[in-house]
């Protein structure tokens, strides 16, 4: 049952919490090979010039000013005149006394676009830090057993709404995908210490040069699909010295084992104060994921109000058919009591509607404090500039 914002839960003084840390946050694998049978693997645990007495103004810049672009919001050839976007003033180099003015600039000065313009249409969304692995590799050639520990992960994305994830490990020796080994899970935890030794016993060292070591990171869900968080691979002929163990710090990278990118979503936030309210603005999406047979999707958007794990408010958009870049711009107020800001999280999901069966979900946002790195950048944006609408695209997700 939808709750009313009225029923939030009363200010105390046990809100006034820490800030949070904020913890910061694709290519296709090869088909799997007929798995050796020779080898089983086991596992163990920028003012105005100043011109002073006696000394000349510069000389009139000869580059054009710059300027910005109008907004786009309800189409391409139609500004909105609901929300202007802000920008930092200029500055020139100050000029003293007996010191001539810098030299001219032969390059042009940026132009400055607006959140929402067309011309912003070619900036992708905010690229996530997926957080990093530590592990080590090494082959003993009296065993003929390829080592492999999986030590620790770092500064690891929040993939649950609630501001952490459940991080394990799946390890592969590619292009064979068939025997899989994983770690344990390590619950609410981005920086997660897993200390396991998995060992692919009985493989000669020739086979083991022809192939690649790939580990995955994911995030466990209990009541759903596990979603990916990155990924490393190194072609083991690539390692000078595989007969001794090496330890390496590896950035993740985005997965491309699953799915693959669903698509965009241009959204504007607005925070007010005074009304205790956020305007959550959909306004358009591209690329997204074709859900249905004919190679296109009839998608609208979800909106959903959190408190902490409860539902507070439900609102959505209409649906546009047999649409991959659909425009919207529906805005959507919700009642936020200040004390109650940092245990909010406001879950977008863009969907494809379905006459004949259950919709599909095609990606979701989690917008709140202790999202990941490009949510977390929108939603304190929208805390330092009250009263302003503040555009960001952002990645769907699985």
């Amino acid at each position: 049952m939808i709750k009313h914002p009225s029923q939030w839960p009363p200010a105390s003084h046990h809100d006034k919490t820490r800030r949070p840390k904020i913890q910061l946050a694709p290519h296709h694998l090869h088909s799997p090979d007929t798995p050796d049978p020779g080898w089983h693997p086991t596992t163990s645990t920028l003012q105005t010039p100043q011109t002073l007495a006696g000394t000349p103004p510069p000389p009139l810049s000869r580059h054009p000013r710059p300027w910005l672009a109008p907004h786009h919001l309800h189409s391409p050839d139609t500004p909105d005149p609901g929300w202007h976007p802000t920008t930092s003033s200029l500055q020139t180099p100050q000029t003293l006394a007996g010191t001539p003015p810098p030299p001219l600039s032969r390059h042009p000065r940026p132009r400055l676009l607006s959140p929402g313009s067309e011309d912003d249409d070619g900036e992708g969304a905010v690229s996530e830090k997926l957080g990093r692995i530590q592990f080590s590799v090494g082959y003993s050639f009296q065993d003929s057993t390829l080592t492999v520990k999986i030590l620790k992960g770092q500064e690891l994305p929040a993939k649950d709404f609630s501001g952490t994830s459940d991080p394990f490990v799946k390890l592969y020796l590619l292009p064979d995908k068939k025997h899989k080994l994983e770690t344990k899970i390590k619950r609410k935890n981005l920086n997660p210490h897993w200390n396991e030794t998995f060992l692919f016993e009985g493989f000669p060292y020739e086979k083991v040069r022809e192939r690649t070591l790939y580990l995955q990171v994911l995030d466990f869900d209990r009541f759903s699909r596990n979603d990916p968080i990155g990924e490393v691979s190194i072609p083991l002929n690539k390692l000078s010295d595989l007969g001794h163990m090496q330890t390496f710090w590896k950035e993740l990278k985005p997965c491309m084992d699953g799915a693959g990118r669903r698509g965009d979503l241009l959204v504007s936030l607005c925070y007010n104060p005074t009304a205790n309210t956020i305007t959550v603005n959909i306004i358009k999406a591209r690329n997204l994921k074709a859900m249905d047979i004919g190679g296109t999707s009839d998608p609208y958007v979800k909106l959903w109000l959190m408190h902490k794990d409860k539902r507070i408010e439900k609102k959505k958009t209409v649906t546009i058919k047999c649409c991959l870049n659909p425009v919207f711009n529906e805005s959507f107020p919700f009642e936020v009591p200040a004390h109650v800001l940092r245990e909010t999280t406001i879950i977008i999901t863009v969907m494809d509607k379905d006459r004949l069966s259950r919709n599909d979900v095609i990606g979701k946002i989690y917008l709140s404090w202790k999202s990941g790195p490009a949510e977390v950048k929108h939603w304190k944006d929208m805390m330092g500039r009250p009263r302003t609408n503040v555009a960001q695209w952002h990645a769907l997700k699985a």
